[in-house]
């Protein structure tokens, strides 16, 4: 019995690389099931799993999947009891986002946020074709929503794949690191991953001109190595991010500015709603707490009785 890494999954076969580098394609074993967790695949991108190697002639056989110690998960899309594990064991996640050509908005970022806080994976937001940001109002609404996320704690970027702004202080972030890179199809994912390992050369598809949306380039999470060590796992574009196993009386933890200051509510278990005395809905009030956060904590806290989530049209 030996370890390797998954550094593909799809569905019940996957592409491992063992202890020596060697990668080839193993079959997942037919009742292998994490306890409590219902999957879209038992075996993830970025998992270790334990391996039986049979005769020559036979694949080898994943038999075990060793805990992970973090990972990021949403809401299956078609299967609303169903989760959707896009990869484990990460030590960084790029959420990538744009202003424009397609937009983001800051509820899928907030969904996304709370989810990598609840599961310990710490997030770098990257602002990508910034190059487009030309018009005076956009400029000051990237510059703002910047400014919103740093003052709460993340760490932020702004790139661009086409003039290479952002490329060097990126690059020295994930150094040696298991990284995933996640957002909306057409937000430059790919792009970025080609910027930062030219080696590659991923695939790249052009936006749909008549919605301004991204296209599925990349249609299966897959590790990528770097020459430093570490990895980059490319993800397909996530549209909609319903959130999975946040417990009412504990969502707000998830978001840092709202653990903050949930000390001094009146009650221990105020969920920032009509209690009385809340210090999160106080701050709201003064405009210390930006009102797209409240609205994102208010969509998570639905999630929970609205049934399969729905993405925003």
């Amino acid at each position: 019995m030996e370890t390797a890494l998954v550094i593909r999954a799809m569905g019940n076969v996957c592409r491992i690389a063992d202890h020596t580098g060697a990668v080839r394609d193993a079959v997942v074993k037919g009742n292998l099931r994490l306890k409590g967790v219902r999957s879209t695949s038992p075996v993830v991108v970025g998992d270790r799993v334990e391996v039986s190697y049979s005769e020559e002639g036979h694949p080898p056989m994943v038999v075990g999947i060793l805990p992970r110690r973090n990972y990021i998960i949403r809401k299956a899309a078609n299967l609303s009891k169903e989760s959707h594990i896009l990869a484990a064991n990460i030590d960084c996640a790029l959420l990538v986002v744009t202003l424009t050509q397609p937009v983001t908005t800051t509820t899928f970022m907030d969904r996304f946020l709370a989810t990598a806080e609840a599961y310990s994976v710490p997030v770098v937001i990257v602002f990508n074709k910034v190059d487009l940001y030309t018009e005076i109002a956009l400029k000051q609404d990237a510059v703002d929503l910047a400014q919103l996320y740093r003052s709460i704690g993340y760490k932020v970027l702004q790139v661009s794949t086409k003039t290479s702004e952002g490329k060097e202080e990126l690059s020295e972030l994930i150094k040696g690191k298991i990284v995933l890179v996640a957002g909306h199809s057409g937000v430059g994912k790919s792009s970025l991953i080609n910027m930062l390992l030219p080696e590659v050369d991923l695939p790249v598809s052009e936006l749909s001109t008549h919605f301004g949306t991204g296209t599925h380039t990349t249609t299966t999470s897959e590790m990528i190595p770097s020459l430093d060590g570490g990895y980059i796992i490319d993800s397909p574009g996530i549209k909609g991010f319903g959130t999975l196993e946040m417990d009412e009386q504990d969502t707000a933890h998830y978001f840092k500015e709202f653990f903050a200051l949930s000390a001094q509510c009146r009650f221990n278990n105020c969920r920032h709603l009509n209690e009385p005395g809340c210090a999160v809905r106080a701050a709201i009030d003064r405009g210390e707490i930006a009102v797209s956060r409240y609205i994102s904590y208010l969509s998570i806290l639905g999630d929970k009785y609205a049934g399969k989530y729905r993405p925003p049209q």
